[in-house]
């Protein structure tokens, strides 16, 4: 895609699709490893396994580490779509269509939270503290929750993402409580539970065990 443009870029999930003229869709997939380094151009030389590098007239960027760096056709770029679920930062998601998955299965809200053909995007972080935001024990199967759970929990993780998107941080405690903007908290500020020691609202020890491989953390008493 040497001197091709770059017409736009599609977020989906945890996917990045860049659609370049002439029907040419570059997948992204940044997995738990993958990261960009922005510069400013022309760019320094490349530095590790730079899977990819993009050249403008003044900013560049290289990809190390992804999990996925593919060019496909835009057909690929629909199935791989078609697996996902529902993504609460995209203007075309339909919360319906999530929750009509949740509430017919027995699968414990922190499994089905990880899983990406139910809600798109929603990661090990985000999982643990909108669950302990809305005092639900990860473990309750989805069929338990009522609408009002899953509209409180949708809305929940939109305000986060968002938060997350707009900062570039993920941030998940109510800044107010805290008493900075989300710009100016420390990192121990930002989450509610996980990786933590002991829970902020009542101060019992933080519990945490694998659930949907992977851990998963909450507080025993507020998440009854």
């Amino acid at each position: 895609m040497n001197g091709g443009v770059l017409e736009r870029v599609e977020a989906y999930g945890k996917h990045l699709f860049y659609w370049w003229e002439g029907s040419l869709v570059l997948h992204v997939h940044l997995g738990l490893y993958g990261r960009f380094q922005n510069h400013r151009s022309p760019p320094p030389d490349p530095r590790g396994a730079v899977r990819l590098r993009v050249i403008g007239s003044q900013h560049a960027f290289d990809l190390n580490g992804p999990a996925a760096c593919e060019v496909m056709q835009p057909a690929d770029r629909d199935r791989i779509a078609a697996r996902l679920g529902q993504d609460p930062l995209r203007k075309d998601a339909d919360p319906d269509v999530a929750w009509d998955r949740i509430r017919r299965s027995r699968t414990a809200i922190g499994t089905l939270l990880l899983n990406q053909s139910v809600i798109a995007g929603v990661g090990n972080v985000f999982r643990s503290d909108v669950l302990h935001a809305l005092k639900i024990h990860p473990e309750r199967p989805g069929q338990s929750l009522d609408r009002t759970q899953f509209d409180q929990l949708w809305q929940t993780l939109q305000r986060m993402l968002r938060t997350g998107v707009k900062y570039n941080r993920i941030v998940t405690a109510d800044p107010v409580e805290v008493g900075k903007t989300p710009g100016r908290m420390r990192r121990e500020e930002r989450l509610l539970v996980y990786k933590k020691h002991s829970c902020h609202n009542c101060g019992q020890a933080i519990d945490s065990w694998k659930l949907g491989a992977r851990t998963i953390y909450a507080c025993q008493r507020c998440q009854t």
